[in-house]
């Protein structure tokens, strides 16, 4: 499945010093998000700070969100996670893309112009309407949560 993402280059340094997001492969579920920064940002253990996308996107249908996702590769070797998890992206957002970046690890580490941060997915969306229940129908789970299946 395909859409049409209308972007504003925010940042002039794409498609030139930076190449547009793209998807890496054939099968790449995001795209690649850059840090727009005027300089380089050092990030000590335990800091957060916003950081500019140099992009602002318009996905227009209802039908489809966006997410802003972390980089399994900084998360697991340098603790360099989103602030806030996960960014949700709505259709009718039209201002800048920031990315809040987390260092939770135990080292300093420096984000530079240009690095790949974050990437963004596109999601189908489903609205749900409430039915207010006394009761709900049996299921096999129940009320179980939170490890009640156990480790092994």
């Amino acid at each position: 499945m395909t859409c049409q993402l209308e972007v504003k280059l925010l940042d002039p340094r794409f498609g030139d010093a930076w190449p547009m997001p793209e998807y890496a492969t054939a099968a790449s579920a995001g795209m690649d998000l850059r840090a727009a920064l005027d300089a380089d940002l050092a990030l000590q253990p335990g800091d957060a700070a916003l950081v500019p996308s140099g992009l602002a996107i318009h996905i227009a249908d209802p039908g489809l969100c966006a997410l802003v996702l972390p980089r399994s590769g900084l998360g697991h070797r340098h603790g360099i996670v989103l602030g806030n998890g996960t960014g949700l992206i709505d259709a009718d957002y039209q201002g800048p893309l920031l990315i809040s970046v987390w260092n939770r690890g135990r080292e300093a580490f420096t984000i530079r112009p240009g690095d790949r941060i974050a990437q963004l997915v596109l999601a189908p969306i489903v609205r749900a309407t409430l039915k207010v229940v006394d009761t709900f129908a049996a299921s096999a789970r129940g009320a179980g949560g939170f490890g009640h299946t156990g480790v092994r």
